[in-house]
């Protein structure tokens, strides 16, 4: 489902109100912000996280963000907060590299938001909404190959691949099929041509998602090469997490969910040696769950916001160990399709 990290009501001018973060409080009470601590948000997004944890204590925080607009219109919180806030234009799989560079070496805390931005699906012009007319494009960076570029290039089979695996669309050969016939006509430019498309094959039923859901959601994370980038975050808060330091990851699909499961589940176990070979060295767990099931927003939250219905929190506390070389996702994400670079 394509969900927002948050969500931004129409306010009395017709304008949005105020960015609403999804489980913010769920989030704080993991994340415990303490006096004096460093603490990185990897998805600064409208800032919400960022300013609750300013907020909650006297505490520093790097907000990062790929999306150029979202730095942009972070300058007011960072005057607001002198001194405790810095900003950086980077991709969170870099937050360890983002950290360093400003002089830090450890973190007491990392919070991810993962997917689009609630402020990315009200403009129309990003073109990731299937909610009105805009450019088929989906980049969060304003560079690099767009939905567009995609689905008027890709062949008809990878076309299948990325929507079955990245959407989970079980109608994605018949999509698929519809959009390599559609751009014989004419190149799928907007994101109403191409909902137009997916709907002529995919029928709607009453309470149920829009049919064209799951097609953008896969064309979004293709193009943004997100569950790659997820991967290798979380690689990047264990070495750049302190002991004691802790991990929050708010996901909003399935597949975002499984790769935090399966790599918090690989890092807060040892990993088994052989008996064949006794010599070996078991590595020691670096993380420790502070969440054994994922939680979810409350009856109350999901109510008042929708797209923090799909919404899903997992926690973990690093331990003293040294960050493993491994990566425990790669078996699972090499089997994705990913966009040549």
């Amino acid at each position: 489902m394509i969900a927002g990290r948050g969500t931004g009501q129409p306010g009395a001018a017709g304008g949005l109100a105020r960015h609403v973060p999804v489980m913010l409080r769920e989030v704080l009470s993991r994340l415990s912000p303490k006096d004096g601590a460093l603490y990185i948000d990897g998805t600064f997004g409208a800032g919400s996280y960022t300013r609750a944890i300013l907020e909650a204590a006297n505490c520093r925080v790097i907000g990062i963000d790929r999306d150029q607009s979202a730095i942009a219109a972070g300058a007011a919180l960072v005057e607001e907060f002198s001194g405790r806030l810095t900003l950086v234009e980077d991709r969170f799989s870099n937050l360890d590299e983002a950290a360093r560079n400003l002089g830090y070496t450890q973190a007491d805390g990392v919070v991810l938001d993962i997917g689009v931005s609630s402020m990315q699906l009200d403009e129309l012009e990003r073109g990731f909404s299937f909610r009105g007319e805009g450019p088929l494009d989906m980049r969060m960076e304003a560079r690099g190959t767009s939905a567009a570029d995609v689905v008027n290039s890709h062949d008809e089979r990878e076309l299948f691949r990325i929507i079955s695996m990245l959407g989970e669309e079980k109608f994605a050969r018949k999509i698929a099929r519809a959009i390599y016939e559609a751009r014989k006509q004419a190149p799928i430019a907007t994101t109403a041509r191409l909902a137009e498309i997916v709907r002529g094959v995919v029928r709607g039923k009453p309470g149920e998602i829009d049919p064209a859901t799951r097609t953008f959601q896969a064309l979004r994370i293709y193009v943004n090469d997100e569950l790659f980038e997820l991967s290798a975050a979380l690689l990047a808060a264990e070495r750049i997490l302190a002991p004691g330091g802790k991990l929050v990851v708010v996901s909003f699909h399935s597949l975002e969910d499984r790769l935090v499961k399966l790599f918090l589940a690989a890092r807060s176990s040892a990993p088994s040696v052989s008996r064949h070979a006794p010599a070996a060295k078991a590595k020691s767990a670096t993380f420790k769950l502070l969440t054994k099931k994922p939680l979810a927003p409350s009856e109350e939250e999901s109510e008042q916001n929708p797209r923090a219905r799909s919404a899903k929190l997992r926690a973990a506390e690093r331990t003293d160990a040294s960050a493993r070389s491994d990566d425990p996702l790669a078996t699972l994400t090499s089997r994705l399709p990913r966009l040549e670079r």
